[in-house]
């Protein structure tokens, strides 16, 4: 296919690749801050929606989030139904935005990191056919799962114990407002220019209902809607614009060391917009055997960490509950900086996820109910037996 001025699309047995010229790149920039500018516009509108649809009780309408282990299964139903932590924990900073208490947000985010973990898992069955591809894929995919069961496993417990995720995520949102730092609460050229943007959602959600919690609801949906589709193009983009740098990138640093391999795994989560398409991106070369389980692990920190900069980005868009809404984007951005501190610095918690993941790699080689049982087990029976158990006993 002839080249035009905005790209060059190759298309050859099948494969498709976009080759672009100075002028598609600059377009793709410029979709690239659109679809940034977007982002932030649709955290205002879920929480303009929120507001409304609690009538400014947001605490009371999430009374049942109360206990951490319900907030914790909200972040993993929700992220496990959406595949994509980024877009979850950007949703949850337009709920803190709108009022929700930052306590009850922090395991929701939590939660999140777990529910994103089962793209890697479906991603390594297209090996099943084959047994030691399948095994070593699904070790590459479920030692993502094995460690942020391990994060939350430590952390989670630590938090409602001593709240040192949300003290410290405060510390760090109120350098940032006042004196010395950034108020956020008057950065009003944002408001100014996503204004027309809200007020046209409003308008249409008044015409449609005229009772407050409705169109409240409303607001919500088109919000949440809105991010979903936001971060899906936005990965699209910078994809077409780094796809070159993120290959290079990972064949010249994954096998230099883990430091090295965090790096690059958070800089290309960054461009992707989605950790679930990053470490997915490792299952089938560790399928292929052309990097180890051990290359994978530090990729994989990497990409956790690197999947928290879109919360940070939406938490620009807060007014109302702006420091709230910064302080739940640096939760997520700490309790990752800080697992992966301990987890990987220890050298005992180290070798944790990765016996789990070689161990359940190997059953299920051997068995593929063990596959079956470890996705309906991780991201739906326990999820239900947990809430279940904090109805009845607590």
């Amino acid at each position: 296919m002839a080249p035009n001025q905005f790209g060059l699309v190759q298309i050859d047995d099948g494969h498709v690749e976009v080759d672009l010229t100075p002028a598609g790149k600059v377009v793709r920039w410029v979709g690239v801050a659109t679809m940034f500018f977007f982002l932030i516009t649709f955290i205002e509108i879920i929480g303009d929606g929120f507001k409304g649809a609690t009538g400014g009780q947001a605490e009371q309408l999430f009374a049942f989030a109360e206990n951490p282990f319900v907030g914790l299964i909200i972040g993993i139903l929700a992220t496990t139904l959406i595949q994509s932590s980024s877009t979850t924990t950007s949703i949850i900073v337009g709920l803190v935005a709108g009022g929700l208490p930052v306590s009850i947000a922090v395991p929701m985010v939590m939660g999140a990191n777990i529910g994103t973990t089962v793209t890697n898992t479906l991603a390594s069955l297209g090996t099943v056919g084959q047994k030691e591809p399948f095994r070593r894929a699904f070790a590459a995919a479920t030692i993502h799962d094995f460690f942020n069961l391990t994060a939350v496993a430590i952390f989670l417990p630590l938090e409602i114990a001593t709240g040192f995720l949300a003290k410290s995520a405060a510390w760090m949102a109120g350098l940032f407002e006042g004196s010395g730092g950034v108020d956020t609460d008057s950065v009003d050229f944002l408001d100014m220019a996503t204004a027309p943007f809200v007020g046209i959602a409003e308008t249409v959600v008044g015409a449609v209902a005229s009772n407050e919690v409705v169109q409240g609801v409303l607001l919500a949906l088109i919000g949440a809607v809105g991010i979903l589709l936001v971060i899906r193009y936005l990965g699209i983009i910078l994809g077409q614009l780094m796809v070159g740098r993120a290959k290079d990138l990972l064949h010249k640093s994954i096998g230099r060391g883990p430091i090295t391999g965090m790096a690059s795994g958070a800089a290309v989560t960054v461009v992707a917009q989605s950790s679930s398409v990053t470490t997915s991106l490792m299952v089938p070369l560790a399928a292929a055997n052309t990097i180890t389980l051990r290359q994978i692990y530090p990729f994989t920190l990497g990409a956790n960490i690197g999947t928290t900069a879109t919360a940070l980005i939406a938490s620009m868009a807060a007014d109302e509950h702006a420091e709230a809404a910064l302080t739940i984007a640096f939760v997520h951005l700490l309790f990752n900086v800080f697992a992966t501190v301990l987890i990987f610095g220890v050298p005992f918690l180290r070798k944790l996820p990765l016996m789990g993941a070689e161990t359940l790699s190997n059953l299920a080689t051997e068995n593929k109910m063990y596959v079956v049982a470890w996705v309906l087990g991780v991201y739906f029976l326990l999820p239900g037996l947990i809430i279940a158990a904090t109805v009845f006993v607590f």
